[in-house]
């Protein structure tokens, strides 16, 4: 496979904006490409950037032989996965769900999520 063709697959992109002692910029990384990333001051400049990043990236792993990773799609997880837990962590969890009224699952997967 040529790199345009892996170029056109549906790799899964991560988008940050950023706020820190750099100033204001977007920061983004190709999650099965590891170490693909890149940083832009506009949207449309890490874009162009990550792309860019993405090309050298396959580029060496081609001139490498080395294997290409191909984009996850969600059709490969079933959405759950189990979790073993010290009790004290799971004890502490369930109460905070209790008090919050939500389930157990809901407040795992917020607390995930931030």
């Amino acid at each position: 496979m040529e790199i345009k063709d892996y170029m056109k697959l549906p790799y899964t992109k991560l988008v940050q904006e950023m706020n820190d002692e750099s100033g204001h910029y977007f920061y983004g990384r190709v999650l099965e490409l590891d170490g693909c990333q890149s940083t832009g001051d506009t949207l449309e400049e890490l874009y162009q950037n990550l792309n860019e990043a993405m090309e050298g990236y396959l580029e060496v792993k081609q001139e490498n032989n080395l294997p290409i990773p191909i984009p996850e799609t969600s059709n490969n997880y079933s959405g759950k996965f189990t979790v073993r837990l010290p009790k004290t962590l799971h004890q502490k969890l369930a109460i905070e769900a209790k008090k919050e009224g939500i389930s157990l699952n809901q407040l795992v997967l917020y607390k995930l999520v931030l």
